[in-house]
């Protein structure tokens, strides 16, 4: 009976699943792997997804394996590694410190700085990663120029959501999206590097235009900043060397992935590898983000029982109808859409969820003749879901470590001040990401 219920209703039973999964995730009354493995359990219980693939009326039937997408868990393992042992040597502290002593001190300077590094780091790290580096920078800093450390942790956070955009390993959504299309390393760097660094320039500006009251400090103090010792913060050199190296050998790999066909988790693994041998993995592992790890393997369970039983193509059409088949409509909506939904929403399970749709739609929208046929959603999938974390305090997951953190150092940063400066980098991150879209594939 209960066969026969799954089989004539599995879309509205597997749609429900990720429905109610999605209203924890974003409520946050149960830390959300769980949530995601709870979904994931009742999607395999109820037979949803097959454990084994097969042949149904010579038709393929995909088994629950194959919704996984372990080239995105590899690949997040894998970096997650490699941060963790190149970080405990202080090379990145050093490099921030560094930066600033060229500013000589100038708050305005200081703040642009500051951005433009976690916005360049949070290109190759992940952004929370980039954002728990530089606090303790920060905060050394404002205390040096006796100034709100605020502005600069706000501004921090928006740059490394920015920064984060321009490459497949800077944010998750763009580690999904490029295993779901294809898309290299040096795709996104080809196609988002130039618009994001546009987008960085002028918020940043803005953000130091609007912060210009707080940005004042007396020459003593400027000058303190010019002459930080930064000599002993390299704690390990050995493995600053070590990782560096295989760090940037790695990136390497990405960069060359056209030329070798070799995916960029393998690259990451071996080179995760590399530096384990030198470390005590135990003491590593302890560290690596496993809560992220098994909420991505939930997550991708319970949207491959919405998508095996017709979830996606339904969506996909519907996609279409609303958009009756225009290019142009479908991509600004898939761009305003997951801009406005990943500030209100978890940025990850909104494009696991979208991603599936899209690799839909590419085929059925009627523009198969364009140039750059399915490339224009997928980068505004990528611009949206990646930009609109700036929109809220839970918009992404770095923006809730700064703030707690920030409340634990009684600087509070409540939900409506950095939502007035979020929802204006987001308004125009969004309002610049359109025109070059249409600019560049859609007129």
């Amino acid at each position: 009976m209960l066969e026969n219920f799954i089989s004539n209703q599995g879309m509205i039973v597997s749609g429900a699943i990720l429905l109610i999964a999605y209203i924890f995730i974003a409520t946050e009354k149960i830390q959300k792997s769980v949530v995601a493995l709870a979904g994931a359990g009742l999607t395999l219980l109820l037979g949803l997804l097959p454990f084994h693939a097969h042949y149904d009326n010579g038709i393929y039937i995909k088994s629950v394996f194959e919704y996984i997408s372990f080239d995105v868990i590899f690949l997040l393992i894998g970096m997650m590694i490699l941060v963790e042992i190149a970080s405990k040597s202080g090379v990145f502290k050093w490099m921030a410190l560094e930066l600033l002593k060229l500013t000589k001190g100038h708050p305005k300077w200081v703040l642009f700085t500051l951005a433009a590094f976690t916005a360049f780091a949070s290109a190759f790290l992940d952004n929370v990663t980039t954002v728990v580096l530089m606090m303790p920078v920060t905060f050394v800093i404002a205390k040096e120029l006796d100034i709100d450390p605020v502005p600069f942790l706000i501004t921090e956070v928006l740059a490394s959501n920015i920064g984060g955009t321009a490459t497949l390993i800077g944010d998750p959504p763009n580690i999904i999206i490029g295993a779901k299309a294809g898309l290299s390393f040096m795709d996104f760097l080809y196609e988002l590097t130039d618009i994001v660094t546009l987008i960085f320039l002028i918020c940043t500006g803005i953000l130091i235009f609007m912060f210009r009251k707080q940005l004042v400090s007396t020459p003593e103090k400027m000058n303190q900043i010019a002459n930080l010792d930064n000599s002993k913060t390299i704690t390990d050199k050995p493995l600053m060397i070590r990782s560096m190296i295989v760090l940037f050998l790695v990136i390497l790999g990405f960069v060359t992935h056209d030329i070798t066909g070799i995916p960029a988790y393998v690259f990451a693994l071996f080179g995760a590898a590399v530096l384990l041998i030198f470390e005590k993995p135990k003491e590593i592992y302890e560290n690596v983000e496993w809560m992220t790890i098994f909420f991505f393997v939930g997550l991708f369970i319970i949207i491959g029982g919405f998508e095996a039983n017709g979830g996606i193509s339904y969506l996909a059409d519907k996609l279409i109808e609303l958009t009756q088949g225009s290019l142009t409509a479908a991509t600004m909506l898939i761009l305003w859409g997951s801009g406005i939904l990943s500030g209100i929403v978890d940025n990850i399970p909104y494009t696991a969820t979208m991603a599936p749709l899209i690799a839909e739609v590419q085929h059925t929208l009627p523009f198969a003749a364009h140039i750059h046929a399915h490339h224009p959603l997928w980068w505004a999938l990528s611009l949206g879901a990646c930009l609109g974390g700036n929109l809220t305090i839970i918009g992404a997951a770095a923006n809730v470590i700064v703030s707690e953190t920030a409340a634990s150092k009684n600087h509070p940063i409540t939900f409506m001040r950095f939502m007035k400066y979020g929802a204006l980098v987001t308004f125009i991150s969004l309002t610049l990401s359109s025109i070059y879209l249409y600019l560049k594939y859609l007129r």
